[in-house]
């Protein structure tokens, strides 16, 4: 693998896939032994509707029927102050 001339290097794909690695992923680099290690340290955007659309899910199975059909982006605009559902 060539490092770019801004030190750049393109992490593989199953690397990637196996740390949870996506776009918008936040990541550390440490130094140890000469060995360069990368850790995720944040969630990027993908990770963040996953675990909305999770905790979605949880809060939907303890809802009425009506909100049992409503997605994650639908409980959103439900929750948003200024929106006519009330």
């Amino acid at each position: 693998m060539q490092v770019t001339e801004k030190g750049q290097v393109t992490i593989p794909k199953r690397l990637r896939d196996a740390a949870g690695i996506l776009p918008g992923s936040q990541v550390s680099f440490t130094l140890e032994g000469g060995k360069i290690i990368i850790q995720k340290t944040g969630m990027g955007t993908d990770d963040r509707r996953k675990a909305l659309r999770a905790a979605a899910a949880k809060v939907r199975k303890s809802l009425d029927e009506p909100f049992r059909q409503m997605d994650s982006e639908d409980i959103m605009a439900f929750l948003r102050p200024g929106d006519d559902h009330a």
